[in-house]
């Protein structure tokens, strides 16, 4: 038997961190993993619950919030309790064995001020900012935008070239 969970997903709400009688740490917390189509209702996501145990736990709850991007390894797991009613409740969650953080508040952030203060620097290829085109002029160097590229400018057909064959190309 199998059961294997991978998803990367935004959280839907802070990471709540709770402990056991026994002082064990473990954080709850809902992805929203997006659809690549609407359903019937209009929905366009799913929101898959997910619970971290330890030392994991305690690192989630720290660095992650609400609307941080992370991936999830785990496993589903399966559980019922009674509710205040009296009213039998099913749950199916993933029982994360690690989590990916790949974008923190904190870094979503950083990202976000040091964007809006940015300052046009070099190009990307370290050439003065006097001789590019007004096209690429506005370019910062921690990312190029090919859509700016000059292609009569930026490259030539003196630089290398290669000869590709049919049986070089893999699909």
């Amino acid at each position: 038997m199998m059961n294997r969970v991978v998803i990367v997903g935004r959280m839907t709400r802070d990471p709540e961190l709770r402990r056991t009688g026994n002082g064990t740490a473990v954080t709850s917390f809902t992805l929203a993993l997006n659809r690549n189509y609407n359903s019937a209702d209009g929905q366009q996501a799913d929101f898959i619950p997910v619970v971290v145990w330890n030392k994991a736990a305690e690192n989630v709850a720290q660095y992650c919030s609400k609307g941080s991007l992370v991936g999830v390894d785990g496993r589903l797991r399966s559980r019922s309790y009674d509710n205040a009613q009296g009213q039998r409740v099913f749950v199916v969650e993933v029982q994360a064995d690690s989590v990916q953080f790949l974008e923190t508040k904190a870094s979503r952030e950083r990202y976000q001020q040091n964007h809006e203060n940015a300052v046009p620097q070099n190009n990307f290829y370290g050439g003065n900012q006097n001789s590019q085109s007004p096209k690429t002029q506005n370019q910062n160097n921690d990312f190029y935008d090919m859509k700016t590229v000059d292609l009569e400018s930026d490259f030539n057909d003196s630089v290398n070239t290669f000869n590709i064959m049919e049986d070089d190309i893999q699909f």
